[in-house]
């Protein structure tokens, strides 16, 4: 039979949850009766931890918005989620540029375990290995993040101190509307008021962000995360590529995603499976296009090259390599 101490802490547990526990609710749960929560309820305030009743049909008990409890109880399942989130953190740089945080937290869940769990958890690391490298990219400060979040989600202005690709230093003012996170790198999304223009700022390049007086009204339907992918296929890059396709729309994203190319689907014609395979004009800009023609191979699709030129001799070499290399003996 679990002992008193023992099931105040379960209720304890139990409201750290979040939202309003009933009386009848908690009961249950303990294997009690409600005279008994009650006096465990007491046990709790007693200790200094706010617990508040709410009166009414649907009341109960409930912690204190916004109190921040000193014991962190998590059972066997949260605690393994919360280090492997530590862990993951880390290895795809989707943790803040206070890179010591994720260290210290994980540090301070371990001695916080009770023994027998830590030493499982501490089985499972050991045994954890990462097919991909550690990431190395840079991350954005907790302030910065904590800024934007708070701007976007009350959607206020926001002035930033940013850094250009080629090094220039300027201050922006943005209508945030999200944050988006791709291939390990966070990126803020708006409208720049100035200029009545959609902008994407990588955050690592952020040095401050304040919010402004004001409000703005997002876009209806808007979507951050292809917003961003958009972005950054049209980015600025030294070679501009255009393509025409036959294909799908979803064959041609299988190796050509969002982030790398655009893709404009023409109307189909009365009558016409919209599914159909058809030609396709495609866009993508790139620093090198060494790597394309391999992916166009890959594609096994016909596909005219618009532009630039060197791209088709480049696809005519990677054709003599291949033919050369399925002739020989």
């Amino acid at each position: 039979m679990a002992r008193p101490t023992s099931r105040v802490l379960t209720l304890l547990e139990l409201l750290q949850s979040g939202g309003i526990r009933t009386v009848a609710e908690l009961a249950d749960r303990l294997g009690v009766d409600g005279r008994t929560v009650r006096r465990y309820v007491d046990h709790l305030v007693d200790l200094g931890i706010p617990v508040e009743a709410v009166r009414g049909r649907y009341g109960g008990y409930r912690l204190a918005p916004g109190y921040r409890l000193p014991p962190l109880m998590l059972n066997d399942d949260e605690a393994l989620a919360v280090l492997l989130g530590l862990v993951a953190g880390r290895r795809t740089g989707l943790l803040t540029a206070a890179e010591p945080a994720g260290e210290t937290a994980a540090a301070k869940i371990r001695r916080a375990l009770p023994e027998r769990l830590a030493r499982r958890l501490d089985a499972v690391m050991e045994s954890l290995a990462f097919t991909a490298p550690p990431g190395e990219l840079a991350a954005p400060e907790a302030e910065v993040l904590l800024a934007l979040a708070d701007a976007v989600r009350h959607r206020r202005p926001v002035s930033m101190r940013h850094t250009t690709r080629d090094g220039r230093r300027g201050e922006r003012t943005l209508h945030p509307y999200g944050i988006v996170t791709h291939a390990g790198r966070w990126y803020v999304t708006g409208t720049d008021p100035g200029i009545g223009q959609a902008r994407t700022f990588r955050l690592d390049r952020v040095a401050d962000a304040r919010a402004l007086p004001g409000s703005f009204e997002p876009p209806a339907e808007l979507d951050p995360a292809q917003r961003v992918l958009s972005g950054l296929a049209k980015a600025a890059y030294r070679h501009e590529v255009t393509l025409r396709i036959h294909g799908t729309v979803e064959q041609i994203r299988a190796r050509l995603p969002a982030s790398v190319a655009s893709v404009e689907e023409p109307a189909p014609a009365e009558g016409a499976d919209p599914h159909a395979e058809r030609w396709l004009h495609v866009e993508l800009r790139a620093e090198r296009l060494d790597w394309l023609p391999p992916v166009l191979a890959s594609l096994d699709r016909p596909f005219v090259i618009e532009r630039p030129d060197e791209l088709r001799g480049l696809v005519v070499a990677l054709a003599d390599r291949l033919a050369a290399s399925a002739r020989r003996a």
